[in-house]
């Protein structure tokens, strides 16, 4: 039989945890002064090759250490207040030991009747954030892994309900050239090829142009095929955009469509009192999934598909084996492998309930505030610098931009910015990435950490700016005729 005593003893193991759990939490008080990003080249990855898998074992206290010095140290730390790369944002460590109790009873959380109160907590966060959707006849919910996933089971919901096994080879589904890349994988997955997966343009603003929409819709009618959902987006990936939702919900209606938003990023803003009014439209939605690990500060991964009426989802996934008769999903207890694609799955909800129960959602609405200001903190730094664009403006945490001059071409400045992301990264102050809008390669920042200072932000601003200005001066000595 295989267990802890054949490499170790309990003491030694408690003994193992104490020190990493003690080291961990000594490194989150000093975080700021860390760098945010760590490199390295293939030779460390050659070394990990080479440590090999041992026959008889080793002491845990060595491998513990050697992961953590070798293995987990070079990353991108997107918990560091300076981490302004990528939408997942930072975790709460209130979150981070919600994950280590889960994980440490390891609980079977598919079936009601296997932890009733895992069951009851999973479904009072659920509907309590269906209730801040809108969702209030006969809504649910299922926690997934990411937003992925909760988008492509909304989305089969969507073509279960809306169409057949005879009609789903005319099904066409609407989405925006700023939609996430998962919507579009699966819509493919669940048997929507791209010829029938239509990309609506975006205004000025990055938001779906509901006139195209429409017309769209009536033409792929009049062809003979269906229309069968429309999926917005609450927070694009690039911008923050949120789409008309109401206008979208309107056609919808008009054409019964399903209204699906994708609300990964921007779903969390609807527990900011001051910011909410932002996503007026949501409780028109048939469905909306929304990533905890985003903007509710949970590790990876804890994201929820929310639907409206709960009986699509059951009708899209239950199965009835005869080796799960006994515990079959009733009136008072849901089994969530009745409404979702997993079978065997984490208790995903629980750390989200315990960061709810020990911050509040005061706290955490707040939390969310901030990210609103360190981004308008970051564009006013911008404006008060030469060659500085905006190329879109603060909201939602982000703010797109690029350093530009006129003796520089458009190729010259798209690889002048990319070389300046390339610059900050390297420096290990702060992470910040680029992205294409318009067809310009522009820098992009995501704030989202609530410990990030409007000195951080300003500071990495000016960072930005004297790396552009060599970088500037670079490209026109390298244009200078050899004498």
């Amino acid at each position: 039989m295989l267990n802890s005593e054949n490499v170790l003893n309990s003491a030694q193991l408690e003994e193992a945890i104490k020190k990493f759990v003690h080291t961990f939490c000594q490194e989150k008080h000093d975080i700021h002064s860390q760098k945010v990003t760590w490199y390295t080249d293939e030779t460390q990855s050659e070394k990990i090759r080479q440590i090999g898998f041992p026959k008889d074992g080793r002491p845990v206290d060595e491998v513990v250490a050697e992961m953590s010095e070798e293995v987990y140290r070079y990353r991108g730390d997107a918990n560091h207040p300076r981490f302004f790369g990528f939408v997942p944002g930072p975790a709460s460590s209130i979150s981070w030991l919600g994950d280590i109790m889960t994980s440490a009873y390891n609980i079977h959380a598919g079936g009601s009747k296997l932890a009733p109160m895992v069951n009851c907590i999973e479904q009072e966060v659920l509907h309590w954030l269906c209730e801040q959707v809108g969702f209030t006849e006969n809504p649910g919910g299922v926690f997934v892994s990411g937003g992925s996933m909760a988008n492509i089971t909304a989305l089969t919901a969507a073509r279960d309900h809306k169409l057949t096994d005879e009609t789903m080879h005319l099904g066409v589904a609407y989405l925006s050239d700023q939609t996430h890349s998962s919507v579009a994988k699966g819509l493919r997955i669940i048997g929507i090829p791209d010829s029938r997966i239509r990309k609506i343009p975006t205004n000025s603003d990055f938001q779906m142009r509901t006139e195209e929409l429409e017309a769209q819709i009536q033409t792929d009618i009049e062809n003979g095929l269906i229309p069968f959902v429309v999926i917005g987006t609450a927070g694009t990936t690039n911008t923050g955009s949120i789409d008309p939702l109401e206008e979208i919900a309107a056609i919808c209606s008009n054409y019964k469509l399903w209204f699906h938003i994708d609300g990964a990023y921007g779903a969390s803003i609807l527990l900011s009192p001051k910011y909410r009014h932002l996503l007026k439209g949501t409780a028109l939605a048939d469905s909306i999934s929304w990533d905890a690990h985003k903007w509710l500060f949970q590790t990876y991964g804890c994201a929820m598909v929310l639907v409206k009426d709960i009986r699509h989802l059951f009708h899209s996934f239950h199965v009835n084996p005869e080796y799960l008769k006994d515990i079959e999903s009733d009136a008072t207890h849901i089994n969530t492998w009745d409404i979702g694609m997993e079978l065997t799955r984490p208790a995903r909800g629980l750390k989200l309930w315990l960061t709810l129960q020990v911050l509040g959602t005061d706290l955490i609405g707040s939390a969310i505030e901030h990210g609103f200001d360190l981004a308008v903190w970051a564009e006013e730094a911008l404006r008060d610098l030469d060659h500085w664009e905006i190329v879109s403006k603060a909201q939602l945490a982000m703010v797109n931009f690029r350093y530009t001059s006129e003796d520089l071409t458009e190729e010259e400045t798209d690889l002048l910015n990319e070389r300046v992301s390339e610059k900050i990264l390297a420096s290990g102050y702060a992470a910040i990435f680029t992205t294409v809008l318009n067809g310009k390669k522009v820098l992009r920042i995501c704030a989202l950490h609530p410990e990030t200072t409007r000195d951080d932000m300003r500071t990495t601003i000016h960072m930005l700016d004297t790396f552009a200005r060599e970088i500037h001066s670079s490209i026109k000595k390298e244009r200078l005729p050899e004498k």
